[in-house]
């Protein structure tokens, strides 16, 4: 078996270098470094498909990008704060979004919360 993950765009040969998740709740295409492992509800991306990512209108994309001085073992709860942080960023009402809870603005009544992403401590 293959240690190297490829991208996940039909035809495309080329190896992974980001991963791409959706937050449905926030509107938003979330781009960021190559997960540690393959997930269910993510997508491995190329570099070119990774960079031509559109979002559909009233979505954004939000992209997380890695200097190139960093390393695979400083993947940590680093990248994924600074994941959740950039979505709830993309999250937040602007002038033309509604204010209400729900998709775009507001806080949910029942649990306080803002979209559904959050960054969990490690264990240990």
């Amino acid at each position: 078996m293959s240690s190297v993950r490829r991208c996940s765009r039909t035809a495309c040969t080329s190896p992974a270098v980001a991963t791409l998740t959706y937050a449905y709740a926030d509107r938003a295409a979330v781009v960021g470094p190559l997960a540690v492992q393959a997930e269910p509800h993510c997508y491995d991306l190329c570099e070119d498909h990774a960079q031509g990512l559109t979002a559909p209108r009233g979505w954004e994309v939000v992209r997380h990008q890695r200097d190139s001085a960093e390393t695979a073992q400083s993947r940590s709860n680093d990248d994924l704060e600074a994941l959740a942080d950039a979505v709830r960023e993309a999250a937040r009402p602007t002038p033309d979004r509604s204010g209400g809870p729900g998709p775009g603005g507001g806080q949910d009544p029942g649990t306080g919360r803002r979209g559904h992403l959050r960054a969990l401590p490690t264990p240990g």
